[in-house]
Order: C-alpha cells, then structure tokens, then sequence
C-alpha cells in the first residue's frame, strides 16, 4: 500500500512539474511575441522618405518586380546549366512470360527450300544498367543565349527601378495629399473662429437693436456652410490618410502620423536649369528600351548562329544481366560502353532560318525607332512638366498674394461695419471671398507640389 501511495505521489509531483513547465514556455513565448510584434494601436511616426522606404518593402508591384529579379536570376543559371554536363542514368527489367519466336528457313538444318523452323532466342529474364553523359562542344546559340540571359536579368532590375519610382511618385503626391488637406483644415479653423466671434457680435448687436434679425441669419448661414465643409474635408481627410498607406502598402486599419511639414518642402529646387539636354538618358523608360534593343540584337545574333554546325561529345555505359533464373539473373553481367562525337551541320531548312534572321533584324529596326520616339517623348514631357512647374509657382505666389489681400479687405470691413458706414452685406461678401481664396490658395499648394514631383520624374531625378 506505501508503495502505491508513492506511485502515486510520484505521478502527481511530475504531473504538475510538467503543467508549470508548459506555463514558462508559454509566459516566455508571448514575451517574445510582444517584444517582436508592434503593440496595438501603435502609431507610425513616419517621414516622407519613411513612408518611401516603407514602400519599397511591402508595396505589391515593387515586392513582384523583386521576385522577378529572382527569377531571371534562375533563369540565368538554368542556361548556364546547358552548357555544363548532361549526365542521366537508366534501369530497365523485363520478366519475358513468352520468349519471342523467330522462324529461320528450314534448309539451315537440312530441310526443304520455303520452310520455316520456330525458334526462340533469348532469356526468360532481362535487366540493364546504363549511364549516359553528353556535353555541349559548340553551339553559336548557346553563347549567344547565356547573354541574353544575362540582359534579360538587367531588363527585370530596370523593370525593378521603374516600378521604385512610380511607388516614390505615388506615395509622394499621396504624402503631400495629406499635408495639403491638414492645411486646409487650419485654414478653415482660422476662418471658423473669426466667424463665430463675427457671429456672437450679431447677436449680441441685434438683441441690443443694433442690426436687424435678417443680419443674424445671414452669416450664420454662412457659419453653418462652413461647418459642413469642414466636416467635409476632415473625412476626406481619413481618406487621403487610407490612400497614402494604400500607396505604401501598408494595411489601411494602421495609424500613421506625418512628421514633414509643408514649409520644409523645397519648391523652388529648379533641376531644369542646368542645360542638360541628354538627361533621358536618366529616364528609367528610355533605359528598359535600350535593354529591349539589346536583346532584340541579341536574338539577331542567335539567328545567325542556327547557320552554324554544332558539336557534342558523347559517351554511354550499359550493364545487361540475362538468366533464366531470376535468382541468378545479376551473377553475371555483359558491359558494353562508347564515346563519340555528333556533328550536326545545318544544310537547308527551306528558307525558314533566313526568313527568321530577317524577321528579327526589322525587330532591331522597330526598337531603334522606339528609342526615337522616346527620346522626343521624354524632351516634350520634360518641357510640359517644366511649364507646368513654372505656371504652378505663379499661380501659388499669386493665391498667397490674394490670400492676403482677402485678409485685409475682410478686416477693413468689419471695421467699418462696427463703425456704421459699411453693411453686413459687404462683410459677409469678404468673408465668401476669403474662403475662396483660401480654397484656391489650397489647390494651388497642391498643384505646385504635385508639378514639383512631376519635375522631378520627367528629368529622371527619382531613382
């Protein structure tokens, strides 16, 4: 009885031993976890070359444009691998139920001319053994094809660049999106304050019988306007916040929070005035054509090379076992082997080799005036987005200007309204005009920015 008291002691000590056990692997896994995973609710500091960075590494395009560099990758190796030796092994077994009958004329054993005697030649059992091995000599193509293998690699990293600078672009404009619609709503704060403190004083007058009651409702119509549009833009705000992570590729439900401001933006950064007028060449469009060109003279090459004869050494080990007994079958072995050279000489294919050759030369015409058209392409954008640059700085300046004036009509009129020689009229007028200007002054601020971008892209700037 003691000794199943202990037994059982035993159970229970180990038992528990085990449970506590798993409770520190767990404690010490979800320790881990949150020390690795972000805490909920975190919110992202992010500048705009943060937000950039960030694209580069979770965007979708960029991430495929990356696994396509990956896999030119392996497509270089596997035609370098042509090149390399071909070697490949073969087991064969054959348990013959019948052995094949072969009829052999008679006369070979004294018999009549016309007839035939049925013999059966060969093993119940039949097995084989065999390495083959084969190796490229020489082929034209072959070379030809490892570098176009090659530039088909460079062709996936430019594509790689192209799909960083349209992510950079997209981000940036959705970046400075978002800027411009935090503006906007301190603007509209601004002018929302200044009316509400218009609109107690219309009250307060018109219970003292200063102004009539139709005063009173006619700016706060316009207080109310401005309330919905405030509104208004707060949630395209959230919008604009859910686009730019869009961008990013970052799941829209994160919080983000921008740490670039407006005035440190750089508006004035004029890239088009150095006289350059080769920098296509920066563009990343014009390079992935100069690398279709490149391979299009490549397949031009590889054409050519199908004229010439090619070369292969080959060799050839086999082992055959055959018995009547499948016990005895692999006692004895009959080897047989060879090497030897296969030279393959093309003679005529019917026209098809140079009608091919001449079907990939005007492929090399077409991408040569591809190159043209891109090149005169690229010049116009860069002049468009340059006058595009310019109209935008204008047109900022100019709404800055009328911001400012709008202002101080604004003012002038709200003193001369308390003064009693302006109307209520005028001050409401002046109040509509300052919210256009400011609207205008704000798409104006977005215009500048996204020519700015523009700029920057049409003279190969973003890499």
């Amino acid at each position: 009885m003691q000794i199943n008291t202990n037994k059982h002691n035993s159970l229970y000590i180990m038992k528990h031993l085990f449970l506590f056990m798993l409770l520190l692997s767990g404690l010490a896994l979800s320790s881990f976890a949150q020390q690795t995973a972000p805490p909920p609710g975190a919110v992202h500091n992010f500048s705009l070359q943060d937000c950039i960075t960030y694209a580069y590494e979770h965007q979708d395009t960029v991430k495929n444009a990356a696994l396509d560099v990956q896999s030119a990758e392996y497509k270089v190796k596997e035609t370098t691998g042509i090149g390399l030796p071909q070697i490949s092994g073969s087991a064969s077994f054959t348990d013959y139920v019948k052995i094949p009958t072969t009829l052999i004329p008679a006369q070979f054993f004294g018999g009549k001319e016309g007839q035939f005697v049925p013999v059966q030649f060969g093993v119940k059992y039949q097995s084989g053994l065999g390495l083959s091995l084969s190796q490229l000599l020489f082929d034209g193509s072959y070379l030809v094809g490892l570098k176009a293998s090659r530039t088909y690699k460079e062709l996936s990293q430019r594509s790689l660049t192209r799909s960083k600078i349209d992510a950079n672009v997209n981000v940036t404009k959705a970046y400075y999106q978002v800027l411009v619609s935090n503006e906007q709503i301190r603007l509209l704060d601004a002018d929302l304050k200044q009316l509400k403190q218009q609109v107690d004083q219309t009250v307060a007058q018109n219970k003292q019988g200063f102004v009539e009651q139709i005063d009173v409702q006619r700016i706060q119509v316009q207080y109310n306007n401005l309330v919905t549009t405030r509104e208004n833009t707060m949630r395209l705000l959230a919008l604009n916040y859910q686009l730019l992570k869009f961008q990013m590729g970052m799941p829209v439900s994160e919080e983000i929070d921008l740490t670039d401001k407006l005035e440190n933006v750089n508006l004035t950064d004029n890239i088009s005035a150095t006289g350059d007028t080769s920098f296509y060449h920066n563009r990343i469009e014009y390079g992935l054509l100069e690398t279709q060109k490149k391979l299009n003279d490549l397949d031009v090459a590889n054409k050519k090379a199908h004229f010439y004869p090619t070369l292969t050494l080959n060799g050839n080990y086999n082992s055959s076992y055959q018995n009547n007994s499948f016990g005895d079958l692999y006692k004895t072995s009959f080897p047989s082997s060879y090497f030897g050279l296969t030279l393959n000489v093309p003679i005529f294919s019917g026209g098809q080799r140079i009608n091919q050759l001449r079907q990939s030369k005007i492929a090399v015409l077409k991408s040569q005036n591809d190159l043209d058209n891109a090149k005169n392409a690229i010049l116009l954008q860069a002049n468009a987005a340059k006058i595009n640059y310019t109209n935008g700085l204008k047109s900022l300046e100019n709404q800055k200007e009328n911001q400012k004036l709008a202002q101080e009509v604004l003012r002038v009129s709200k003193i001369k309204y308390s003064q009693g020689v302006g109307s209520s009229i005028e001050v409401t007028q002046a109040q509509t005009d300052l919210e256009t200007a400011d609207n205008n002054y704000i798409q104006s601020l977005y215009d500048a920015l996204v020519s700015k971008v523009d700029l920057d892209k049409a003279y190969g700037k973003i890499q």
